[in-house]
Protein backbone atom coordinates (compact mmCIF):
# COMPACT_ATOMS: atom_id res chain seq x y z
CA UNK A 1 0.00 0.00 0.00
CA UNK A 2 1.38 3.74 -1.00
CA UNK A 3 0.52 6.95 1.03
CA UNK A 4 -1.23 7.81 -2.89
CA UNK A 5 -3.91 5.34 -1.86
CA UNK A 6 -4.70 5.87 1.49
CA UNK A 7 -8.58 7.24 2.15
CA UNK A 8 -9.40 10.42 3.36
CA UNK A 9 -10.15 9.15 7.56
CA UNK A 10 -6.09 8.23 7.09
CA UNK A 11 -5.77 12.64 7.52
CA UNK A 12 -8.43 13.09 10.50
CA UNK A 13 -7.04 15.43 13.02
CA UNK A 14 -4.54 13.30 15.30
CA UNK A 15 -3.47 16.10 17.37
CA UNK A 16 -4.45 14.48 20.48
CA UNK A 17 -1.94 11.96 20.14
CA UNK A 18 0.51 11.62 22.99
CA UNK A 19 3.77 13.79 22.60
CA UNK A 20 6.90 12.09 21.87
CA UNK A 21 8.95 11.38 25.30
CA UNK A 22 11.60 9.15 26.08
CA UNK A 23 8.40 7.23 28.59
CA UNK A 24 7.01 5.88 25.74
CA UNK A 25 9.61 5.10 23.56
CA UNK A 26 10.04 1.06 23.41
CA UNK A 27 13.29 0.83 23.51
CA UNK A 28 14.28 -3.11 22.14
CA UNK A 29 18.08 -2.78 20.69
CA UNK A 30 18.20 0.75 21.49
CA UNK A 31 18.44 0.50 25.22
CA UNK A 32 22.37 2.40 25.80
CA UNK A 33 21.31 5.68 23.79
CA UNK A 34 18.06 5.36 25.74
CA UNK A 35 19.52 4.85 29.14
CA UNK A 36 22.32 7.69 27.90
CA UNK A 37 19.17 9.99 27.08
CA UNK A 38 17.46 9.33 30.24
CA UNK A 39 20.95 10.37 32.38
CA UNK A 40 21.02 13.64 30.60
CA UNK A 41 17.80 14.81 31.18
CA UNK A 42 18.35 13.45 35.39
CA UNK A 43 21.25 16.08 35.15
CA UNK A 44 19.66 18.60 33.46
CA UNK A 45 16.67 18.08 36.21
CA UNK A 46 19.93 18.35 38.70
CA UNK A 47 21.19 21.38 37.36
CA UNK A 48 24.53 20.31 38.01
CA UNK A 49 26.03 18.88 34.11
CA UNK A 50 28.77 20.94 34.70
CA UNK A 51 29.96 19.72 38.30
CA UNK A 52 29.01 15.76 37.48
CA UNK A 53 30.46 15.34 34.22
CA UNK A 54 33.50 18.16 34.43
CA UNK A 55 31.82 19.85 31.30
CA UNK A 56 33.29 17.09 28.76
CA UNK A 57 32.62 17.39 25.46
CA UNK A 58 30.75 14.10 25.17
CA UNK A 59 28.80 14.63 27.74
CA UNK A 60 27.40 17.61 25.54
CA UNK A 61 27.62 16.32 22.22
CA UNK A 62 26.07 13.21 20.99
CA UNK A 63 24.89 11.88 17.51
CA UNK A 64 23.05 8.87 16.61
CA UNK A 65 22.58 7.09 13.57
CA UNK A 66 20.01 4.30 11.90
CA UNK A 67 17.33 3.58 9.34
CA UNK A 68 14.17 5.36 8.54
CA UNK A 69 11.37 4.09 11.23
CA UNK A 70 13.84 3.04 14.27
CA UNK A 71 12.81 5.92 16.61
CA UNK A 72 15.58 8.50 15.61
CA UNK A 73 12.94 11.69 15.56
CA UNK A 74 11.06 10.62 18.43
CA UNK A 75 14.27 10.76 20.44
CA UNK A 76 15.24 14.22 19.02
CA UNK A 77 11.39 15.32 19.67
CA UNK A 78 11.58 13.57 23.53
CA UNK A 79 14.92 15.52 24.48
CA UNK A 80 13.44 19.28 23.05
CA UNK A 81 10.45 18.40 25.14
CA UNK A 82 12.16 17.79 27.96
CA UNK A 83 14.44 20.77 27.79
CA UNK A 84 11.14 22.63 27.56
CA UNK A 85 9.07 21.13 30.38
CA UNK A 86 12.71 21.96 32.72
CA UNK A 87 12.75 25.93 31.32
CA UNK A 88 15.69 25.38 29.21
CA UNK A 89 16.44 27.24 26.25
CA UNK A 90 15.71 24.95 23.43
CA UNK A 91 16.49 25.15 19.47
CA UNK A 92 15.01 22.59 16.66
CA UNK A 93 16.81 22.71 13.86
CA UNK A 94 16.39 20.64 10.48
CA UNK A 95 16.69 20.81 6.82
CA UNK A 96 12.96 22.04 6.46
CA UNK A 97 12.97 25.25 8.37
CA UNK A 98 16.18 27.42 7.38
CA UNK A 99 15.00 30.71 9.13
CA UNK A 100 15.29 28.53 12.42
CA UNK A 101 19.13 28.23 11.24
CA UNK A 102 19.89 32.44 11.14
CA UNK A 103 17.88 32.88 14.37
CA UNK A 104 20.24 29.83 16.26
CA UNK A 105 23.42 31.68 15.25
CA UNK A 106 22.12 34.92 16.25
CA UNK A 107 21.85 34.05 19.87
CA UNK A 108 24.91 31.52 19.84
CA UNK A 109 27.51 33.77 21.13
CA UNK A 110 25.31 34.66 24.07
CA UNK A 111 24.43 31.15 24.83
CA UNK A 112 28.15 30.34 24.20
CA UNK A 113 29.00 32.95 26.71
CA UNK A 114 26.31 31.30 29.60
CA UNK A 115 26.64 28.78 32.13
CA UNK A 116 23.48 27.97 31.75
CA UNK A 117 22.50 24.90 30.03
CA UNK A 118 20.93 25.69 26.47
CA UNK A 119 19.89 23.05 24.45
CA UNK A 120 19.93 22.40 20.14
CA UNK A 121 18.60 19.25 18.01
CA UNK A 122 19.77 18.72 14.63
CA UNK A 123 17.12 16.02 12.25
CA UNK A 124 18.04 14.52 9.54
CA UNK A 125 21.76 16.02 9.02
CA UNK A 126 21.96 13.78 6.01
CA UNK A 127 19.48 16.30 4.35
CA UNK A 128 21.41 19.37 5.09
CA UNK A 129 21.99 22.05 2.48
CA UNK A 130 25.25 23.37 2.07
CA UNK A 131 24.24 26.71 3.28
CA UNK A 132 22.77 24.66 6.74
CA UNK A 133 26.01 22.29 6.44
CA UNK A 134 28.32 25.63 6.93
CA UNK A 135 26.02 27.02 9.56
CA UNK A 136 26.04 23.70 11.58
CA UNK A 137 30.08 23.45 10.91
CA UNK A 138 30.27 27.23 12.60
CA UNK A 139 27.90 25.86 15.26
CA UNK A 140 30.02 23.07 16.60
CA UNK A 141 32.93 24.94 16.67
CA UNK A 142 31.05 27.51 18.85
CA UNK A 143 29.70 24.53 21.07
CA UNK A 144 33.29 23.47 21.42
CA UNK A 145 34.14 26.78 23.57
CA UNK A 146 30.73 26.86 25.10
CA UNK A 147 30.17 25.67 29.20
CA UNK A 148 26.47 24.88 29.04
CA UNK A 149 25.28 23.95 25.41
CA UNK A 150 24.17 20.62 24.63
CA UNK A 151 23.51 19.24 21.15
CA UNK A 152 22.59 15.84 20.14
CA UNK A 153 22.02 15.24 16.18
CA UNK A 154 20.48 12.83 14.03
CA UNK A 155 20.80 11.41 10.40
CA UNK A 156 20.85 8.06 8.35
CA UNK A 157 24.47 6.98 8.36
CA UNK A 158 27.73 6.80 10.65
CA UNK A 159 29.38 10.47 10.39
CA UNK A 160 32.10 8.70 8.50
CA UNK A 161 29.97 7.99 5.60
CA UNK A 162 27.73 10.96 5.53
CA UNK A 163 27.77 13.01 2.02
CA UNK A 164 28.77 16.20 3.58
CA UNK A 165 31.97 18.02 3.86
CA UNK A 166 35.39 16.23 5.54
CA UNK A 167 35.59 18.80 8.35
CA UNK A 168 32.24 18.02 9.13
CA UNK A 169 32.08 14.75 8.83
CA UNK A 170 34.99 14.82 11.20
CA UNK A 171 33.01 17.24 14.10
CA UNK A 172 30.41 14.79 14.06
CA UNK A 173 32.11 12.50 15.57
CA UNK A 174 33.65 14.36 18.59
CA UNK A 175 30.92 13.34 20.83
CA UNK A 176 29.38 9.97 21.29
CA UNK A 177 27.86 8.15 18.74
CA UNK A 178 24.70 5.49 18.49
CA UNK A 179 23.21 3.57 15.84
CA UNK A 180 19.41 3.10 16.35
CA UNK A 181 17.71 -0.24 15.32
CA UNK A 182 14.14 -1.10 13.94
CA UNK A 183 12.42 -2.48 16.08
CA UNK A 184 11.30 -6.22 15.46
CA UNK A 185 8.00 -7.66 14.93
CA UNK A 186 7.07 -8.37 18.35
CA UNK A 187 8.19 -5.33 19.23
CA UNK A 188 6.24 -3.16 17.14
CA UNK A 189 3.22 -4.89 18.04
CA UNK A 190 4.29 -3.47 22.02
CA UNK A 191 4.86 -0.66 21.02
CA UNK A 192 1.59 -0.38 19.14
CA UNK A 193 -0.05 -1.95 22.13
CA UNK A 194 1.34 0.66 24.04
CA UNK A 195 0.42 3.84 22.11
CA UNK A 196 -3.29 2.45 21.96
CA UNK A 197 -3.70 1.68 25.63
CA UNK A 198 -1.95 5.68 25.85
CA UNK A 199 -4.82 6.74 23.57
CA UNK A 200 -7.56 4.48 25.23
CA UNK A 201 -7.60 2.69 22.74
CA UNK A 202 -8.46 -1.31 22.75
CA UNK A 203 -7.76 -3.17 19.70
CA UNK A 204 -9.12 -6.65 18.77
CA UNK A 205 -5.89 -9.15 18.88
CA UNK A 206 -6.04 -9.93 15.28
CA UNK A 207 -5.58 -6.39 14.49
CA UNK A 208 -1.55 -5.57 14.92
CA UNK A 209 -0.79 -8.98 13.39
CA UNK A 210 -3.08 -8.21 10.28
CA UNK A 211 -1.45 -4.71 10.04
CA UNK A 212 2.27 -5.67 9.73
CA UNK A 213 1.50 -8.33 7.29
CA UNK A 214 -0.79 -5.87 4.88
CA UNK A 215 0.34 -2.31 6.20
CA UNK A 216 3.61 -0.02 6.05
CA UNK A 217 6.24 -2.07 8.63
CA UNK A 218 7.87 1.22 9.39
CA UNK A 219 7.02 2.88 12.80
CA UNK A 220 6.16 5.99 11.71
CA UNK A 221 3.55 5.37 9.68
CA UNK A 222 1.90 2.65 11.72
CA UNK A 223 1.72 5.33 14.58
CA UNK A 224 -0.32 7.50 12.42
CA UNK A 225 -2.30 4.98 11.95
CA UNK A 226 -2.88 4.02 15.71
CA UNK A 227 -4.18 7.89 15.31
CA UNK A 228 -6.15 7.52 12.47
CA UNK A 229 -7.81 4.21 14.00
CA UNK A 230 -8.39 6.33 17.71
CA UNK A 231 -10.00 9.46 15.02
CA UNK A 232 -12.51 6.52 13.12
CA UNK A 233 -13.18 4.51 16.29
CA UNK A 234 -15.05 7.75 17.80
CA UNK A 235 -16.45 9.33 14.66
CA UNK A 236 -17.81 6.00 14.25
CA UNK A 237 -18.32 5.32 17.75
CA UNK A 238 -17.24 1.33 16.97
CA UNK A 239 -14.63 -0.51 18.25
CA UNK A 240 -11.78 -0.95 16.16
CA UNK A 241 -11.95 -4.48 15.09
CA UNK A 242 -10.80 -5.86 11.47
CA UNK A 243 -13.56 -4.81 9.46
CA UNK A 244 -13.38 -1.20 11.06
CA UNK A 245 -9.54 -1.18 10.22
CA UNK A 246 -10.48 -2.91 6.32
CA UNK A 247 -12.98 -0.23 6.26
CA UNK A 248 -10.42 2.70 6.98
CA UNK A 249 -7.64 1.84 4.25
CA UNK A 250 -10.84 0.99 1.85
CA UNK A 251 -9.91 3.79 -0.73
CA UNK A 252 -12.56 6.48 -1.69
Amino acid sequence: MNSSSLPRQFALDISHAPAPSLNNFLTGANLALHSTLQDLVKSWEANSQAIQNGNALNSRWIYWWGPEGSGRTHLLDSISNCAKQLGLQCFSLNPNEPISWVKLEEKLPKLSASDQISVITVDDVDRLDERQVASLFRILNEIQQSKGIHILMAGNAAPGALNLREDLRTRLGWGMIFQTHLLSDDEKIQALEQAAQARGLVLSPEVLPWLLNRFYRDMPNLMALIDALDAYSLETKRAVTLPLVRELLQPK
